[in-house]
C-alpha cells in the first residue's frame, strides 16, 4: 500500500512504500499464472500542511486465462506490502489504521462471494479485516458496485464509520519488522493487507476484467472514494498528528490523467459456446430377410468422426440395445422371429458436439423359410401265394413313419384299387 514521506519536520511521517515482488498467495484457485501490475500512485497526505508524494504499487491477480459462459469462478487479488518508519523529519510515527482498499467489481459476470484468504497478510491487528461490497457512498450495499477490504469500514472517509483524527479499522502497529519477521535496521515497520477471492458467475461472452476503483470522483487525487486510504498517527514535541492519505494511480501528483493502474488488472476470456455439428444418419438394409436367420442391419453416420450411438428399430419397436458409432458405422446382427414386412429405422443419439439425427426407414419382406422335404424309404408285404377270388393283404411300410401321403399299389405294372393313405407308416389294400 502507498504511503506518503512528509519533508517538513512538523509534519507527520509516512513513509513511501516498497513493492515486494513474488507476492506470497496461498492456496491459488486458479490455474493460469498469477499477473502482477506494477504502477506509479500519487498520494496527498493532509495534517498540518498538504504533503504529496509519488510511488509506486502493485495488485497481484491471480485468475483463470478463459472460463464457459455460465461457468462459476473464482480469482484471487492481493496489493503489495508497505512499510513506515520509526520516525521522520523530526516526528515519531505511532502506527497506520483505518486502512482500506477499493476495487471494482468487473462486467460481464455475476457476483457470488468474496472472501478475505487466510494466511495472505502480515502485522495487522485492530479491526480485523473483512471484505464487503459497497456503493459509491460507501456504505455496505449488496448491489454495490464496488469490494472493499477495511476493518468495519473504518475509514477516513466514504466509509460507515469516518474519522481523521481517530484511530479505527485495520492498524498496522508499529513492530520495526520486515516481512520474514526479522528486525529491521532502520527501524522500518513493514505490513500487508490479506488478499481476497472473488467469486463469480460468468456471462454469456467479452471479457472479465477486475481493476481497483477510479470511477466517479474516486479518479480524483486527494479524494476520500481514492482506491487506497489510510490514516497515519504520529507524535511530535509531546503532541499527537492526524494524516488521513488519499492514493490513486497516476504518473504525477494533482490531476494527472489516470495511468495503467486504472486499467485491467487481468484479463479473463469467456469461451465462446461450442456450435454442435450437424449429422445425417442413413440406413442399408436387406430387401429380404428369412425368419430366424440373422441378417446385418447397418447405419451410416455422417460425418464420420461423429459420436454416439444407434438404435435400431422394427416397427417401431427397438431391437437390440444401442450400438456405438465407430468410424461413423454401426452395425447390429439381427434376426427376425415374425414373417410379414418390417419397417426398419435407426436413430443417432449425438454425444457431446454433435447434433442427433434419424435415417429414413427402410422396408425388410421377412419370410418363413420353405419346408424341407424328408427322404423316405417304402417296403412291400405280401403273401406267397393266393387263391383266385381270395382276399389277400398287400402292406407297404413307409419309414418315418410320419411320412404323409398315399400308396399306389400295382400289379404286373397296372394299379390295382386306389391310392392307400398312409396311417403311422403303413398302407395297406386287400
Amino acid at each position: 500500500m502507498p504511503q506518503i514521506s512528509q519533508l517538513r519536520r512538523f509534519a507527520v511521517p509516512i513513509t513511501g512504500t516498497a513493492m515486494v515482488a513474488g507476492m506470497l498467495l496461498v492456496g491459488t484457485p486458479a490455474s493460469a499464472a498469477p499477473v502482477t501490475t506494477t504502477f506509479q500512485t500519487a498520494c496527498q497526505a493532509k495534517s498540518v500542511l498538504t504533503v504529496d508524494k509519488m510511488t509506486t504499487s502493485s495488485v497481484t491477480v491471480d485468475a483463470p486465462q478463459t472460463v464457459s459462459p455460465g461457468e462459476t469462478f473464482t480469482f484471487r487479488m492481493q496489493t503489495n506490502a508497505s512499510s513506515y518508519p520509526n520516525s521522520d523529519s523530526g516526528a515519531t510515527t505511532t502506527n497506520l489504521s483505518r486502512l482500506k482498499n477499493d476495487f471494482t467489481l468487473p462486467g460481464n459476470a455475476t457476483f457470488v462471494s468474496a472472501t478475505i484468504v487466510a494466511g495472505t497478510s502480515f502485522n495487522l491487528d485492530g479491526v480485523a479485516p473483512s471484505v464487503i461490497r459497497i456503493s459509491d457512498a460507501g456504505v455496505e450495499d449488496a448491489n454495490g458496485p464496488y469490494l472493499r477490504i477495511s476493518g468495519s469500514n473504518q475509514v477516513v472517509g466514504n466509509g460507515a464509520a469516518n474519522s481523521t483524527n481517530s484511530e479505527g479499522g485495520i492498524r498496522a502497529p508499529k513492530t520495526k519488522k520486515n516481512l520474514d519477521g526479522s528486525t529491521n535496521s532502520n527501524g522500518d515497520s513493514w505490513f500487508r493487507l490479506p488478499a481476497i477471492d472473488v467469486t463469480m458467475v460468468a456471462g454469456a461472452s467479452g471479457v472479465i476484467q477486475p481493476t481497483i476503483r477510479t470511477a466517479g470522483t474516486a479518479a480524483n487525487y486527494g479524494d476520500d472514494k481514492n482506491f487506497n486510504t489510510q490514516l497515519a498517527r504520529a507524535s511530535f514535541l509531546g503532541g499527537t498528528q492526524w494524516a488521513p492519505t488519499r492514493c490513486s494511480p497516476r504518473d504525477a501528483k494533482g490531476n494527472a490523467n489516470l495511468n495503467a493502474g486504472a486499467g485491467p488488472l487481468a484479463t479473463i476470456s469467456i469461451a465462446s459456446a461450442p456450435v454442435d455439428v450437424e449429422t445425417t444418419t442413413s440406413l442399408s438394409v436387406p430387401a429380404t430377410a428369412i425368419t430366424g436367420s440373422a441378417v446385418d442391419l447397418t447405419a451410416t453416420v455422417a460425418p464420420n468422426n461423429a459420436v454416439g450411438t444407434v438404435q435400431f428399430k422394427s416397427n417401431g419397436t427397438a431391437i437390440g440395445s444401442p450400438v456405438t458409432v465407430t468410424g461413423g458405422v454401426a452395425t447390429l446382427s439381427h434376426a427376425f422371429d415374425v414373417a410379414g414386412a418390417q419397417s426398419v429405422t435407426a436413430d443417432f443419439t449425438a454425444g457431446a458436439g454433435f447434433v442427433s439425427s434419424s435415417a429414413a426407414a427402410q422396408t425388410v419382406t421377412v419370410s418363413d423359410p420353405a419346408p424341407v422335404d424328408v427322404e423316405t424309404t417304402t417296403s412291400l408285404s405280401v403273401p406267397a401265394t393266393a387263391i383266385t377270388g381270395s382276399a389277400v393283404d398287400l402292406t407297404a411300410t413307409v419309414a418315418p413313419n410320419n411320412a404323409v401321403g398315399t400308396v399306389q399299389f400295382k400289379s404286373n405294372g397296372t394299379a390295382i384299387g386306389s391310392p392307400v393313405t398312409v396311417t403311422g407308416g403303413v398302407a395297406t389294400l386287400s
